[in-house]
């Protein structure tokens, strides 16, 4: 797969062990471009999670959610591209999408797949993956209840807090309160306890913390961070607060 290299941005790190590096056996061959492989003789990689561990581990839960109910149709693949094309452009997205409609014929041990993430992950990487499958479950604008149920098993087999999954579920699949459930706390919270949620929803969800990931994924770390920041101009709105 020429160029495979090019999309996953180097370092392979754990995903070369476990049951993701068994997912993608019929990949190894072609990864000898420009992508560097981490190995330690185990399914672990000790550092900062890699982009291509990153982008490798988003393409396999991707296939995960695609396969929810049951069917995969072009006009969904089409939609997932489209995603891709904006996330990452349009020569990335051709490499991604080829490595997804591979994925898409295995079957996936999602819990096995998860633990291995959860090993050797850190938690900043892991809420943008959960933010990322969100995105590809809206990309057709339709909430799909299959994808969003096994989106929220990924989420808590991934070790992410219920409070965590509400906030980035409301970003794309709004709800009463939303505002409030993305800086997770209630209506009843007192002015101050609002700033307070905010400073620690902005220091938890801002960019830097997955910079480690490089350029590709800095737009979605961006988008995530500006709803936190939408979610408190409009509680601040609704209060007249300063």
């Amino acid at each position: 797969m020429p160029g495979l290299g090019k999309w996953l941005g180097g370092g392979l790190g754990f995903v070369m062990g476990g049951p993701i590096g068994a997912l993608l056996g019929f990949l190894v061959g072609s990864m000898v471009d420009s992508t560097k492989v981490y190995t330690s003789g185990s399914d672990t990689y000790p550092g900062a999670t890699t982009p291509g561990a990153f982008g490798v581990s988003l393409l396999v839960l991707i296939a995960a959610v695609m396969k929810a109910d049951g069917k995969v149709v072009r006009s969904e693949l089409d939609y997932v591209k489209q995603f891709f094309v904006r996330q990452f452009g349009t020569a990335q997205a051709a490499e991604a999408t080829r490595m997804l409609r591979d994925l898409l014929k295995k079957e996936i041990p999602l819990r096995d797949v998860c633990d291995q993430i959860c090993r050797s992950m850190d938690y900043s990487s892991r809420l943008q993956l959960l933010h990322l499958l969100f995105g590809v479950s809206m990309a057709d604008n339709v909430p799909n209840q299959p994808e969003i149920s096994i989106i929220e098993r990924i989420s808590g087999m991934l070790g992410i807090s219920a409070g965590d999954f509400t906030s980035i579920r409301n970003m794309f699949v709004p709800e009463t309160d939303s505002s409030y459930k993305i800086l997770e706390i209630e209506r009843t919270a007192t002015d101050e306890e609002v700033k307070k949620a905010y400073r620690k929803m902005a220091m938890k969800y801002h960019p830097d913390k997955v910079s480690h990931l490089g350029d590709d994924y800095k737009k979605a770390a961006d988008e995530k961070f500006k709803k936190v920041n939408e979610a408190y101009e409009k509680i601040k709105k609704e209060r007249n607060m300063p």
